[in-house]
């Protein structure tokens, strides 16, 4: 299964990518020459990151890759960020996607994984079904939780980290990049218009 390098990143990356969908961003509209964090999206990055790694804290209650990596678990995530969203008066559908998103990508980076701890994959399909899933792909490499501070622990997690940053880190640059390009865009726009679509 994934490192937490390699979830954070993949899920800044769809968070990025579910946030270039057309619509209203006055709330959060960074000029141009804004810090690198207000122009990355503030706060709600950081959230998406943490939440595409979150599901991991299960391995603390020894229920790791149940339903914590499920369809099910993304839903309530959904429905947990628009509540948020609807209580802080913000886009309620914008911010409900890229947080369902970024869990879900923890998801569907766990289905393309090695995992050699049977039974091999998640409950992908929980509650509807508490069968195991795994595609078979082995994308990304088995990580080592067991006993992580030995030499052949870390020289397997190092090897895994740096197979998920040479996947994802050029993903995350490319959405990035896009991401800059469209904003940038916008707030023209924005500067242009006397009456700015709310």
């Amino acid at each position: 299964m994934p490192s937490p390098i390699g979830h954070a990143l993949a899920g800044t990356s769809v968070a990025w990518l579910v946030d270039l969908v057309p619509g209203s961003r006055t709330w959060r509209t960074a000029p141009a020459f804004a810090s690198f964090f207000a122009r990355a999206g503030h706060d709600l990055t950081l959230v998406c990151a943490g939440l595409a790694v979150i599901p991991d804290l299960d391995l603390i209650f020894g229920i790791h890759r149940t339903f914590t990596h499920s369809i099910g678990a993304v839903i309530f995530v959904g429905l947990f960020a628009a509540a948020m969203a609807a209580n802080a008066g913000r886009p309620v559908a914008r911010i409900t996607l890229m947080c369902a998103a970024a869990y879900g990508s923890h998801v569907l980076l766990d289905w393309m994984a090695v995992d050699r701890y049977p039974p091999a994959g998640i409950q992908a399909l929980w509650p509807f079904t508490s069968g195991w899933y795994i595609s078979g792909w082995d994308i990304f490499l088995q990580t080592e939780r067991s006993h992580p501070m030995t030499a052949a622990g870390i020289q397997q997690n190092m090897a895994a980290i740096a197979r998920e940053v040479e996947i994802l880190l050029p993903i995350a640059i490319g959405v990035w990049l896009v991401r800059v390009k469209a904003l940038a865009g916008f707030s023209s726009k924005l500067s242009g218009s006397h009456h700015p679509a709310e």
